[in-house]
């Protein structure tokens, strides 16, 4: 473990679109690990973990500039994402028999849904930070407010999130949230890895486990059938680990459906307690992350979408498709809709909890 001193320094990030100020927030971690975080989006620019030799690279895709991300809105890269995490199905929902409409912002296959939130989700407002720090653990208090209506949802949300950056060199994030209506909420964060380094290639050739033996399979347009299968026999049974390339060009209609993994494992946590959910692993760096989280499900996406016409954050190097992957914590997707699904609805006098944990290290 480095000795660094673990810090937080805030820096001038420049303005969105419609005036507003950014910060750049630094947590430098006791552990070596380093995290740039801006205010617009709760976003993660940057995040430098070291590898089997010590040495720093950043392991995240995202970009140098505001203005890049709002040119860029579709990947996500970093971003909180709320109220409602993933897809639901035509952007319609019916709660305690009232109907509700949301943007359908999001079309796979021709069939419109709302993704992520909206057409202004959590990941296009700037946020309240509060820099916070714990004897050798840093952190930053995101905090933000979405009215009745924002996007179609009904109910006052009151959000904090929590991003903790331990001596161990862990990123925990916690979220917590209350309404004055009866609402669906599903936080999660959209960060992208890529273990050797942001723009230094795909990821076809990193190693994942899911501690999942469940999918939530999809239509044509990436919603939940509402069945629950297991994986065994399957290109999406990661129970053993595997490399992401070895069969993501199957013949499989599931994978013909997301250009790849883009599907919803159902962990194996009944309970809500942090377990592991996933372990990803690069051999040439050695760099290891686990996830572990409280969240019923996990989402894998493997950056299908992705293409070398999204800038990169160093000059002369391009993305690939396929250049990041997001590992993001969840309840499934289309839940409001999926009475088999654990629910979302998040009520007044109710606290939503969650809690997820990004363990950063490396192995042999």
């Amino acid at each position: 473990m480095s000795e660094k001193e673990a810090s937080v320094i805030v820096k001038p990030f420049g303005k969105t679109k419609d005036g507003q100020l950014v910060h750049l927030y630094t947590l430098t971690g006791a552990g070596g690990a380093v995290m740039d975080v801006i205010d617009y989006g709760g976003r993660v620019v940057r995040l430098s973990t070291p590898d089997r030799q010590g040495k720093l690279e950043d392991i995240t895709l995202g970009f140098n500039t505001v203005k890049e991300y709002e040119a860029n809105p579709g990947p996500y890269f970093g971003a909180l994402i709320g109220r409602y995490g993933n897809r639901i199905a035509k952007g319609q929902f019916t709660l305690d028999g009232q109907a509700y409409s949301l943007p359908t912002n999001n079309t796979p296959a021709g069939v419109p849904c709302s993704l992520h939130g909206g057409d202004k989700g959590f990941d296009a407002i700037v946020w309240h930070v509060e820099p916070l720090t714990e004897g050798e653990t840093v952190g930053l208090k995101l905090s933000m407010t979405s009215p009745d209506g924002d996007q179609g949802y009904p109910g006052t949300l009151k959000v904090d999130v929590t991003y903790w950056l331990t001596p161990e060199n862990v990123w925990k994030i916690e979220y917590e949230a209350t309404t004055d209506k009866a609402t669906p909420i599903n936080l999660t964060q959209h960060l992208y890895f890529n273990l050797k380094g942001q723009a230094e290639g795909d990821i076809l050739d990193h190693t994942l486990t899911l501690f999942a033996d469940k999918i939530t399979p999809v239509d044509k347009g990436l919603i939940p059938t509402g069945k629950i299968t297991s994986v065994a026999g399957t290109p999406f049974d990661f129970t053993a680990p595997h490399l992401i390339g070895e069969r993501i060009t199957a013949k499989d209609e599931q994978l013909d459906f997301g250009c790849g993994y883009d599907h919803n494992w159902v962990l194996n946590n009944p309970k809500g307690k942090l377990v592991k959910a996933a372990a990803l692993f690069e051999k040439t760096t050695g760099r290891l992350v686990e996830v572990w989280t409280t969240e019923p499900a996990i989402q894998f996406y493997s950056g299908n979408f992705l293409t070398d016409e999204v800038p990169s954050k160093t000059p002369g190097k391009k993305l690939c498709r396929r250049g990041g992957l997001a590992l993001e914590t969840q309840h499934s997707p289309d839940s409001p809709n999926q009475p088999n699904f654990p629910s979302t609805i998040l009520r007044p006098g109710a606290v939503y909890k969650s809690t997820t944990e990004y363990r950063f290290g490396t192995k042999e």
